[in-house]
């Protein structure tokens, strides 16, 4: 009875905390990527949970129903050489289970991987997103706007962000917006992603790049399209410019709060693509074509002889 008595208590308590408890971020999706992400995590814990609960119910099962005090004492178990229908049950479903969770896999990454479903006919929003030690340098090429530590996203609209890095490997993470992806120093890697919803969210290096790791984060800030509008205008008359003096400075190992510059470091330090040697990761495959055909005509350019 004491012990029947703890476990009740135990399990009370355990229930009394958990309800304090603020929901899972990456279970809390504020945009389309995030929502095929979360909704794969809970088909796989929907998946996993039967078959525990299922196990567990026949594991019950049988040592109840075939426990020794539960048969005869002159019993004999008859000599079985084996059964097609059990075998193929604990051979089959297993298969099944992994078909079913590499189909909703792939169309998944696929999903993630591309513009957001219902933003395909507008153009996004470019931010180039560069990392360094401990900090993020966040480029708006055409807004002419740069910040550190901090984004400012308008909602519904499809968000494309070219990540980099100048310094480790790191990994750029807005769990309540899409999965994460690396930034590289000698790529560039292209990450799509919307925000439904107006409000601030996390984000970070998921991704150890020393110690000063723990305080890589920066806020996002989405909002309306027309309040983003007035922040692009705020920020060109009221910020200052990014001078490449300052630009070397913000890149010295170390923390800082958020900045804001209006203007960007891309004039006088592009990302590594292109001419510079860089491989554009995540771009869709009619950027791969044209790429591939400039470098094919380069080097036609260069075997040729001029005096031909």
């Amino acid at each position: 009875m004491k012990i029947k008595g703890t476990l009740i208590l135990l399990m009370f308590a355990v229930m009394t905390v958990l309800t304090g408890c603020e929901p899972l971020m990456i279970l809390n999706p504020k945009g389309p990527q995030a929502q095929t992400q979360a909704d794969v995590i809970l088909l796989s814990i929907g998946i996993m949970s039967f078959i525990v609960i299922a196990v567990f119910a026949i594991l019950i099962y049988m040592l109840v129903k075939y426990r020794a005090s539960n048969q005869s004492d002159d019993y004999e178990p008859p000599h079985i050489e084996g059964n097609h229908i059990v075998e193929g049950i604990i051979v089959g479903i297993p298969v099944l289970i992994v078909i079913v969770l590499s189909i909703v896999s792939v169309r998944s990454n696929y999903l993630v991987e591309a513009t957001p479903e219902g933003y395909e006919d507008q153009d996004p929003l470019v931010v180039y997103a560069q990392s360094s030690n401990w900090k993020w340098h966040f480029s708006y090429p055409e807004e002419g706007i740069e910040t550190v530590n901090y984004l400012y996203i308008p909602t519904d609209r499809a968000l494309e962000f070219k990540l980099y890095s100048e310094g480790p490997i790191t990994s750029f993470w807005v769990p309540q917006l899409g999965g994460q992806k690396y930034a590289m120093s000698d790529m560039v890697t292209t990450l799509h992603l919307a925000a439904d919803a107006p409000g601030e969210y996390m984000g970070r290096n998921a991704n150890f790049s020393g110690e000063g790791f723990a305080e890589n984060t920066f806020s996002v800030n989405a909002v309306p399209p027309d309040e983003f509008d007035e922040w692009v205008d705020e920020v060109q008359d009221t910020a200052k410019p990014l001078t490449e003096d300052k630009y070397k400075e913000l890149l010295e190992p170390g923390h800082l709060g958020q900045l804001t510059f209006s203007s960007t470091h891309l004039e006088f330090s592009p990302p590594p693509e292109g001419e510079h040697g860089g491989h554009n990761h995540g771009s869709s495959s009619e950027d791969s074509e044209e790429g591939n055909m400039d470098m094919d005509h380069e080097n036609m350019d260069e075997s040729h002889d001029p005096s031909e």
